[in-house]
């Protein structure tokens, strides 16, 4: 896992770092994941309305971006995730 210490020094709340900790421990070499909201927040045990508001304020804070990701058959699928801080 890769976290980088100066995400302490910002001004995030707890739910913030939590969700970007998980972020980081599923980034590959690119900085890149994309797990769903469901699962972070099943693995974090908290519920997913708070993932999403963890997500918009790193995505405010430009700690990470966001990108919807589409299926073959135009589905969508969870969003893929790009850590701004690497």
């Amino acid at each position: 896992m890769f976290m980088p210490k100066i995400i302490f020094d910002m001004p995030l709340n707890h739910r913030e770092i939590t969700v970007y900790r998980c972020l980081c421990d599923k980034a590959n070499k690119k900085g890149e994941c994309y797990p769903s909201a469901r699962t972070i927040a099943k693995e974090l045990k908290i519920s997913s309305r708070t993932v999403f508001r963890a997500l918009n304020g790193l995505e405010q804070k430009r700690l990470i971006t966001r990108r919807n990701r589409v299926r073959n058959n135009g589905g969508t699928s969870s969003n893929i995730y790009k850590l701004g801080v690497m």
